[in-house]
This record gives structure tokens, C-alpha cells and sequence, in this order.
């Protein structure tokens, strides 16, 4: 047997760590120093650490972990309080970033058969979803969190979630299955009724579940649900694993024992899994196959991601009756795109729906948006605060 695997898993658990922290010092979230600690171990920079099975395993595991806490920390009463804006502030800012980003594709590779077709649909895909993480952290900063701009986005963020699962679930089909759309609507349709069914049993059985708060035997029953359901959700439904992960999450939200499921899994999932998902992205990705051409391509999807973010949830909030100051706000807080993106861009890469050339791009979009979005945002609600206290005057035009 060859334990050269320890060592690599050492040195990239190492890397990610220290990397991460320099992340964190500089206020920007640990993934980003992950995904660089990947980029300077892979083929970019030193090339000490080549794609590996034991390495796509892990990954795919922390893949699944980290979709599955995304589920466990949806807060469906939030969801239900601020439901109408939320959910037209996420549809158009699912929307309209799938048309820029489909859009853009075409326009620079062209249309030549129905695989590019679904290849620039997946890069309009890559593009909807929002890491609300660091605005969370800004919004908290600045006590804006508990307020209506921070509901609203916390609320957005949700259906955006589940938006983005949907459509990666929707192109799964169609990928695997051609354009049979009786057979595509039939499994899906079949798929929502079993989670239907799950969720009416686990509401049954939920204080037999929620007498095991605090226990292992909490999280390990959970934990295996998430990877059962993952299993069913990709063989039986055709569906990505991730997709039962989120589900798996979500089902479970409402129950005592979330919180302590949740610390847990983090716990694991933080300490090994994630790291090495993360990395693993910044491995498969060769910088070097950034030609001047594709740099070009990952600037203008660069701008595609924030002009298109930015445009659609603003006007959601505005046909939601929203202030222009507040509807600002919320444009510019739903930017930043961050580890759901990746996940998504794994799976499309998986599929074949992503090049690897495409990915330094979509790396180069999840970093620089998540650097910026923090400081618009506080430059925004700054100049709300000023003018709530009379301090100043700001047109604010949408």
C-alpha cells in the first residue's frame, strides 16, 4: 500500500490552515485562502500535488457536508415572515444573471451544437447564486442584520439556494437524459413527492428524533440520512448527490436537534472535508491556461456577475415597494458569489458543461466579488445612515 496520501493530505490541510488565517486577517473569508492554498500546490504555481482519486473522494464528501449544513441553517420561518419579497428579490436575481451569463458565453464561444447550448446556460447557472457570508458578517457590523435589508437578504439568499438547486437539477436531466421533458417532469415530479413523504415521517417521528438532542446518536443518524438521500437523489432520481445533501439539510431545519447537527458536522466538515474540497478546485485549476484571451472572457464575466446581480435584486426590491436607498443595499449585499458557485461549477465540470479553462475564470469572479462586496455594502448603508440623521443627501436612482 502507498501512504504517500498522508503526506499530501497533511500538506494541503497545512496549506489551506495558514492560508486561510491570512484570509481571515485580511477580512475576507477563509475559502478564499483555500482556494489560493490549492492554486499554489496545484499545476498554477509549484505542481506538487497532482489530481488524485483518494483527493476527488474527499472532496466530494465535504461537497456534500457543506450542502448538507447549507440545509441544516435555512431558516424557514425567516423564509415565511419576509416570503413575497424574498422570493421576487431572488427570482429576478436568479433570472436576470442566467441571461447575462448564458448570454456572454454565447457571445464569446459561440453556438455550435445543443451541448454549447447547455454549456452557456450552466455558466449563466454558476453565476445566480449568492455566498451571503461576508455580507452577514457586514450587516452585523454595522447593526443592520436584524433590520429589514438584513431579513430581506438572509431571506433571498434561501430561495436563491434553492433556485440554484433546481436549475443544476434541471440541466442534470437534461444532460443525462436529452430534451425528453415528460420523462425529465415525471422524476422530478416523483422526486418532490418523496420528499414530501420524508418530511411528513420525519414530522411524525420528530419527538423520537428530537430525544437524541445533544447526542451522537443525533448526528450520526442525521449524517446518514444526508448520505443516503445523496445516494437515492443522484441513482434513483438522476439528480446531483449535492442536491439530497441540500434536501437532506432542509428536511431537518426544523427540529431541536439542528443546532447541535449542525455544530457537529461542521466540526468535521471544517477540520478536514471542506478544506480539501476547496483546495481540490484550486488543484484542478491550471492558471496557465489563462491566455490573454480568457482573461479578457473572465473580466467580462467578472462584470456580467455583478452588473446582473446588482440590476435584478434591486429591481426586485423596488417592485416591491422598497425605499431606492434600501433596494441599493440589497443589490449590492446579494453580489458577492462564494462556495455554493463552486459547487455548482464542480458539478458542471463533472458533467462536461465546464471546460477547465473556465475555471480560473469563475474562481477569479467568486474572489474579487467576494473583496468587494463588503466594502460597497458599508459604503452604501454609510451614506443611509447619513442620510436617515440629516447629515447629508443622497439621489439614489434605480
Amino acid at each position: 500500500m502507498d501512504y504517500t496520501f498522508l503526506l499530501v493530505i497533511a500538506v494541503i490541510l497545512l496549506f489551506t490552515k495558514a492560508m486561510g488565517l491570512l484570509s481571515k486577517n485580511a477580512d475576507m473569508p477563509q475559502v478564499v485562502g483555500s482556494l489560493a492554498a490549492g492554486l499554489v500546490l496545484g499545476p498554477s504555481v509549484l505542481g506538487l500535488i497532482p489530481e488524485s482519486d483518494y483527493i476527488t473522494q474527499f472532496s466530494e464528501i465535504g461537497c456534500i457536508l457543506l450542502m448538507f449544513i447549507a440545509g441544516l441553517e435555512t431558516d424557514l420561518t425567516e423564509l415565511k415572515k419576509d416570503g413575497p419579497a424574498s422570493l421576487v428579490i431572488a427570482s429576478i436575481g436568479v433570472i436576470v444573471p442566467l441571461i447575462f451569463g448564458s448570454a456572454l458565453y454565447y457571445l464569446w464561444f459561440g453556438i455550435t451544437d445543443t451541448t454549447s447550448i447547455l454549456k452557456g446556460v450552466f455558466t449563466g447557472v454558476v453565476l445566480t447564486d449568492t455566498s451571503v457570508s461576508i455580507t452577514v458578517e457586514t450587516l452585523r457590523e454595522m447593526g443592520k442584520l436584524k433590520g429589514k435589508i438584513g431579513t430581506t437578504i438572509l431571506g433571498a439568499t434561501v430561495i436563491d439556494d434553492i433556485l440554484g438547486i433546481v436549475n443544476l437539477s434541471v440541466l442534470t436531466n437534461i444532460n443525462r437524459h436529452g430534451t425528453d421533458f415528460d420523462y425529465f417532469f415525471m422524476k422530478i415530479t416523483a422526486y418532490f413527492i418523496f420528499l414530501i413523504i420524508l418530511a411528513r415521517i420525519i414530522k411524525k417521528e420528530s419527538k423520537i428524533l428530537e430525544s437524541y438532542d445533544n447526542t451522537r446518536t443525533a448526528s450520526v443518524t442525521s449524517l446518514c440520512f444526508c448520505l443516503i438521500l445523496a445516494y437515492i437523489s443522484e441513482i434513483y432520481f438522476g439528480l446531483t448527490d449535492i442536491t439530497g445533501a441540500y434536501f437532506a439539510g432542509v428536511l431537518l431545519c426544523n427540529l431541536r436537534i439542528k443546532d447541535y447537527v449542525s455544530h457537529r458536522t461542521n466540526i468535521t466538515t471544517n477540520m478536514f472535508f471542506a478544506p480539501i474540497f476547496f483546495a481540490s478546485l484550486g488543484i484542478d485549476t491550471n492558471l496557465r491556461l489563462l491566455t490573454p484571451s480568457m482573461f479578457i472572457f473572465a473580466f467580462l464575466l467578472l462584470i456580467a456577475a455583478v452588473i446582473s446581480k446588482f440590476i435584478g435584486c434591486s429591481l426586485g426590491a423596488k417592485i416591491m415597494k422598497y425605499k431606492n436607498s434600501e433596494a441599493v443595499a440589497i443589490g449590492v449585499g446579494m453580489i458577492s458569489r462564494g462556495e455554493i458557485a463552486l459547487i455548482v461549477a464542480q458539478k458542471g465540470a463533472e458533467m462536461g458543461l465546464i471546460e477547465l479553462t473556465l475555471f480560473p475564470a469563475i474562481i477569479f469572479v467568486v474572489i474579487v466579488t467576494t473583496i468587494i462586496t463588503p466594502i460597497l455594502l458599508k459604503t452604501v448603508l454609510t451614506r443611509m445612515d447619513k442620510e436617515e440623521t440629516g447629515e447629508t443627501n443622497y439621489n439614489y436612482t434605480i
